[in-house]
């Protein structure tokens, strides 16, 4: 088998990341060489390649969907916003310069489509089949002329595309027929149909509204994929993603010991790698919530402070909302704290940032003996050593660099002062053993009787959640129509729906 697939969406947070994850699980399971590719990501969740290359987390995810090692072929271009309508560029793994909404489609955009398909045919060239993710809607008119990632791609490498709708929102039909009828004639011709998401009810009540839509628009629904619960897979994008005052998705099964740990998250401007949190919320008895407000601080066991893309920005936000000093009287209180990244660097005595924020000289909250100037060159690493006593691993993805002064006692790169911990690495709580050692510490210092239920295997977890999505796929998509499309591509002679964009 060869061939590829585009899996673009109506709108954002269709579920075209899950799809294509799904695909590349169930493609995987059936002996298939397949990789995952998107051409272009806007993302503050990302992640280290073994050979140090930044990628979107959710590319990584889609890898591990399709059990091959992630690599920066399948993110040649990341886009990390910065506030002010500016994003670092982040190309074939490196970050290569900051550039404003207006310059990167003013012609840098349309330069890149050449590294895109060269490092989409380098990717066919190893594999069988390539399943490609979308951004946003093909259907940006505005943008089509420098469209790298969407049916700019689909016509450069001749892909057929299926365009996925959330039903759970509304309007799925309007969406699909309004998607259709807005692309251009070319563009058209390579869209052969659609997939229902996050359907609940009987599909036979939706089944008349399909084939109407056939009707009109002379093309299948390849689909209805279920509202499935409970996934927690990495979110792509924080930006557009409000996590505030909500709990994030966790284990069902009760405690293991006989308190509850409550682990609050402060939601911080330009939140990064958000997904550290989810080995927590994995654990059973472990409630996990974002927060904006200091007196959601008060009933926490642990307090979070996550990484971000805007250390400085996070410490006013923090100062501004009165949460700075929810968290000192905390740490003065004894009561756990714990900095990852930007959340470490806030936690510590100064600050010299003259690369992402240029703000100079900056204090930070004063409660763990660094300092951290910020550097041009991107840390990019994948560490691993031990800590608490057992075995860990994690990544690195930083401009600021850490000088520890005396006192404290060190923890992972980074140090600990009584119940205050800050780290650079990011997914260090994935591995088991000492994600335990730190939730029995964090215990310890909040007075809980809570205990790590001893079995709990995140990677275990991971695997059954890519699997349910491999399970989606292949229990209610037409599959045997999706595989005539990966090998054979779009059928001749579709009908073109005017009005098209030109």
């Amino acid at each position: 088998m060869s061939g590829g697939l585009l899996v673009a969406g109506t709108t954002s947070d269709a579920g075209k990341s899950v799809v294509t994850a799904g695909i590349c699980r169930w493609l995987a399971r059936r002996g298939v060489s397949v990789a995952p590719f998107k051409a272009q990501n806007m993302s503050l969740n990302s992640f280290v390649t073994r050979d140090g290359a930044e990628i979107g987390r959710a590319q990584a995810m889609q890898a591990q969907a399709a059990r091959v090692e992630p690599s920066a072929l399948m993110n040649p271009v990341l886009l990390k916003p910065g506030g002010d309508s500016t994003s670092q560029v982040v190309l074939l793994g490196k970050p290569v310069g900051e550039l404003s909404a207006r310059g990167y489609h003013s012609g840098r955009q349309e330069r890149l489509l050449e590294t895109v398909t060269d490092c989409l045919q380098r990717l066919r060239d190893t594999h069988d089949v390539v399943i490609c993710e979308g951004a946003g809607s093909p259907a940006e008119i505005n943008l089509r002329r420098t469209d790298i990632v969407n049916m700019g791609l689909a016509r450069a490498a001749r892909l057929p595309v299926v365009v996925v709708g959330d039903i759970d929102r509304g309007g799925v039909f309007a969406s699909f027929f309004g998607t259709t009828a807005l692309l251009g004639r070319e563009d058209q011709a390579l869209l052969a149909g659609y997939l229902v998401n996050k359907f609940r009810g009987d599909v036979s009540l939706l089944e008349p509204g399909l084939e109407m839509l056939r009707g009109l628009t002379g093309r299948a629904t390849f689909g209805v994929l279920p509202y499935a619960h409970g996934l927690g897979i990495d979110e792509e994008d924080g930006l557009r993603v409000s996590l505030r005052g909500t709990v994030r998705e966790s284990n069902s099964a009760p405690p293991y010991g006989e308190d509850v740990l409550r682990v609050a998250v402060a939601a911080v401007p330009l939140m990064s790698n958000f997904t550290d949190v989810d080995a927590l919320a994995a654990e059973p008895g472990v409630v996990v919530r974002f927060v904006d407000r200091p007196e959601e601080l008060a009933d926490a066991d642990l307090v979070v402070l996550p990484g971000t893309r805007g250390t400085v920005k996070a410490l006013r936000w923090l100062r501004e909302r009165g949460l700075a000093d929810a968290v000192r009287r905390r740490a003065a209180e004894g009561r756990p704290v714990l900095g990852i990244c930007g959340g470490f660097q806030a936690l510590g005595r100064t600050i010299e940032d003259e690369v992402e924020s240029r703000a100079g000289t900056v204090e930070g909250l004063g409660l763990l003996p660094v300092r951290v100037r910020f550097a041009p060159r991107k840390t990019l690493a994948r560490p691993s050593g031990k800590a608490l006593g057992e075995p860990v691993e994690g990544y690195e993805i930083h401009h600021g660099l850490a000088r520890l002064d005396d006192g404290g006692e060190p923890f992972l790169d980074g140090v600990r002062v009584g119940a205050v911990w800050g780290t650079h690495w990011h997914g260090s709580l994935e591995s088991d053993g000492f994600r335990r050692a730190f939730l029995r510490e964090v215990a310890r210092a909040a007075g809980r009787r809570f205990v790590p239920a001893p079995d709990t295997s995140f990677a275990a977890l991971r695997e059954e959640q890519l699997d349910r999505l491999g399970d989606l796929i292949e229990e209610h998509a037409d599959t045997a129509a999706l595989l005539r499309l990966i090998e054979d591509g779009v059928p001749a002679g579709l009908p073109f729906l005017a009005p098209g964009a030109p």
